[in-house]
């Protein structure tokens, strides 16, 4: 049964997409890269603006590339992204009801997407579905719970809480990186293989481009809406000049873990 009106909490705002458009495959998705080879079909589910997506068409050749979102708002910047790429496709659809038949491809990969959802264990059951029982599922998940950063800023830590508890009141899990094997296991998963790696913010234009989207979703994209839910706007100010003031230390640092697994379907059988 389809449980698409979920709420996103980030949304779809410029800041929001202005991070999801520096994505690609080398940096958000090294860990899955030597499963993809010419002739491979891959779904994207929660593809986003479509950066990935279209690294997955140019790396599987003559292999085919879906990219699927719960909602249509994206798909024309993925479609726009991928111009060009005759084997990637962008639709809308459900990760909770995805219409594709059973065993469909050869690879199925969400990045930053089971940590939005009310059951991600219910995602990962249907992404199975669809995948060959020798292919594989491929997830990766940040974990806000352990972030860091450099200098020590109060006022960022008040951020993370309230993100945590923003997300969490809408169901979603934002330390959904440490939960991912675990979620694999739930959801009947063999062969399941996890992983680290992690997103390190050093130089002065990576600081300032981070600190700036955030102070910049703080106060326009969706999460905005929701915190209000837990604090003020006042506050809300507060944090986003925070962030922005941090950036412009000569010294900051910000790193985001992210949880990896690489799974095969229950039905998967090694030979």
């Amino acid at each position: 049964m389809s449980k698409i009106p979920e709420t996103y909490l980030h949304g779809h705002h410029e800041s929001v997409l202005r991070s999801h458009t520096w994505r690609t495959a080398q940096n958000s998705a090294a860990y899955l890269l030597a499963n993809l080879t010419p002739g491979t079909s891959v779904l994207d589910v929660g593809c986003g603006p479509g950066t990935i997506t279209a690294d997955f068409a140019r790396l599987v050749g003559d292999g085919r590339v879906v990219g699927l979102e719960p909602v249509p708002g994206p798909l024309e910047q993925a479609r726009a992204n991928a111009e060009g790429l005759e084997n990637a496709t962008f639709e809308a659809g459900d990760v909770y009801d995805l219409p594709y038949a059973d065993g469909e491809f050869d690879v199925v990969h969400a990045h930053q997407v089971l940590q939005h959802l009310t059951d991600p264990v219910a995602a990962l059951r249907e992404m199975a579905r669809v995948c060959a029982p020798d292919g594989v599922v491929a997830v990766r998940d940040a974990d806000y719970g352990a972030m860091t950063w450099f200098p020590d800023e109060p006022r960022l830590q008040r951020w993370q809480a309230i993100y945590r508890q923003t997300a969490r009141a809408i169901g979603a899990e934002p330390d959904a990186g440490r939960r991912l094997k675990s979620w694999a296991l739930q959801a009947g998963l063999t062969e399941i293989e996890t992983t680290a790696s992690v997103w390190c913010y050093a130089s002065p234009d990576e600081v300032s481009w981070w600190s700036g989207l955030w102070a910049d979703r703080i106060l326009h994209s969706n999460f905005h809406e929701q915190a209000l839910a837990i604090t003020d706007e006042a506050e809300l100010e507060e944090l986003s000049t925070a962030f922005r003031r941090w950036g412009e230390q000569p010294d900051a640092w910000f790193l985001v873990p992210h949880g990896e697994v690489l799974a095969r379907p229950a039905a998967y059988s090694p030979q």
